[in-house]
């Protein structure tokens, strides 16, 4: 991969793993966020804004981190500040209420008009992938020990460039070259993806991040509109649905073999912590990426409705989702010293990564491997998590800290028996007031995704 001789020989000239680094694979990192500020990594091997390359990794003045997405050391663009309107406030305020079942007959109808508002739905999309990555980054840093630095990664662009245009004639089909043409082209698009986190991987690679957070991401329902319209600017004509369906494994297996081969093998000292999806599917029947990756570094994490039910929204799959937690109506700081109460996967995932963070701050010396195997054995088992999720329960912070605690002078298996042992499972703060709900799933934002689907 590009630039990848150059980190791993970084990785080996300095001391990489002096603090827990973590870093947020986003959409954009508000560094100067009140919450997160005690916590930004700053790059020791370079001087601030003298437009040189001092550590000659490659990428000039990347202080904070380095936006892969446009190629520059701007990891956030504030110009998006403004976008945050009353509007926007009320329909997450909503939302929340949408999942806890006091969601009104008002509400709906305010936010059925506001879902048909072509101006507001812009909007809307445009500002929750701006604060996206801010959003993830507070909840990967709350209550984090003071020696955890978060480094900002932009990988989701501000702009995301559509398919190309028509390269056939209508009288080709799908049965000759044609079809060949449009797996070249998924392919292609596997691959362009691919070599920018691979880059990255290399990067955090690089600089010793132990923990790396990715709330993003391609379902199979996205990957779907991608391939139908891709489909149709080279044929001319709609895929059937045995085609369609045929093509969009095709690139989902493309996206999760080489993000496996060129993405998170590149960091084998980093646990990739990856939401599963907002689609409410089963990732085991309808593959997403990257979250479907199967490697020992890697973490896919389901959202829970607090403790007490699986998100309706959330993607799950026993046998490629691994465990489950809290994605529901979370308070996380926004671009602008803000804050706001969001629901998602996206919201889960962190909350593991805080985890992993933490797990690994108390013992450093723990592979990426027994970092996974401590999440996944300390969990509070559910019921209705059985057959869902891998591990069958919600994440369990001070459970998983104490085996780590542990490991410090026992195995990684004793360790965790021993926290079974000692440490209750957290209890459902839930009130008895709040009416459980399968709402909400309308009102979720999808996953950001570097693909246009529009």
């Amino acid at each position: 991969m590009i630039k990848l001789l150059v980190m791993v020989m970084l990785a080996y000239s300095c001391n990489v793993f002096s603090a827990t680094k973590i870093a947020v694979i986003d959409s954009g990192t508000d560094m100067a966020h009140e919450m997160i500020i005690p916590y930004a990594w700053v790059n020791p091997g370079e001087i601030p804004n003298n437009d040189r390359d001092e550590d000659r990794n490659g990428y000039q003045d990347d202080i904070y981190g380095w936006n892969f997405a446009e190629d520059n050391n701007e990891i956030i663009d504030y110009s998006y500040l403004g976008l945050l309107s009353d509007d926007i406030r009320k329909f997450f305020a909503i939302q929340s209420k949408s999942f806890d079942g006091t969601i009104t007959e008002e509400d709906k109808l305010w936010m059925k008009k506001m879902r048909e508002d072509a101006e507001f739905i812009n909007a809307i999309s445009t500002y929750g992938n701006f604060m996206h990555g801010t959003h993830v980054a507070g909840i990967m840093v709350a209550d984090a020990p003071v020696d955890v630095e978060i480094m900002a990664i932009k990988l989701i662009p501000t702009s995301i460039k559509k398919p190309g245009k028509r390269e056939l004639t209508p009288d080709e089909d799908a049965s000759g070259i044609g079809y060949k043409v449009i797996e070249q082209a998924l392919s292609t698009l596997a691959t362009q993806q691919v070599n920018i986190m691979g880059n990255i991987a290399a990067y955090i690679d690089g600089h010793g991040a132990r923990v790396a957070n990715g709330s993003f991401g391609t379902g199979y329902g996205q990957a779907s509109i991608i391939v139908a319209k891709l489909y149709k600017i080279i044929l001319f004509k709609d895929p059937s649905d045995v085609d369609l369906d045929t093509l969009t494994r095709f690139f989902m297996n493309k996206l999760i073999e080489q993000g496996r081969d060129y993405f998170v093998s590149v960091a084998p000292d980093t646990l990739f912590v990856f939401a599963a999806g907002n689609d409410g599917s089963n990732n085991d029947m309808f593959p997403a990426s990257p979250t479907n990756i199967d490697a020992d570094n890697v973490i896919s994490v389901a959202a829970s409705y607090k403790r007490s039910r699986l998100a309706s929204f959330s993607n799950y799959g026993v046998e490629t989702v691994d465990v489950a937690a809290p994605g529901v109506s979370i308070m996380s700081s926004v671009p602008g010293n803000e804050y706001l109460v969001v629901s998602g996967t996206s919201q889960a995932s962190p909350h593991v990564a805080n985890v992993a963070a933490k797990v690994f701050d108390i013992n450093s010396s723990l592979t990426p491997k027994e970092v996974k195997q401590i999440i996944m054995g300390t969990v509070d088992v559910k019921e209705f998590l059985s057959g869902i999720v891998k591990a069958k329960g919600i994440v369990n912070v001070d459970r998983a800290t104490r085996a780590a605690e542990l490991s410090l002078r026992g195995t990684v298996e004793s360790s965790i028996a021993e926290a079974r042992e000692s440490v209750g499972d957290i209890a459902d703060v839930r009130s008895e007031l709040e009416i459980p709900t399968s709402g909400g799933q309308e009102y979720i934002l999808p996953l950001p995704s570097m693909f246009a689907l529009e």
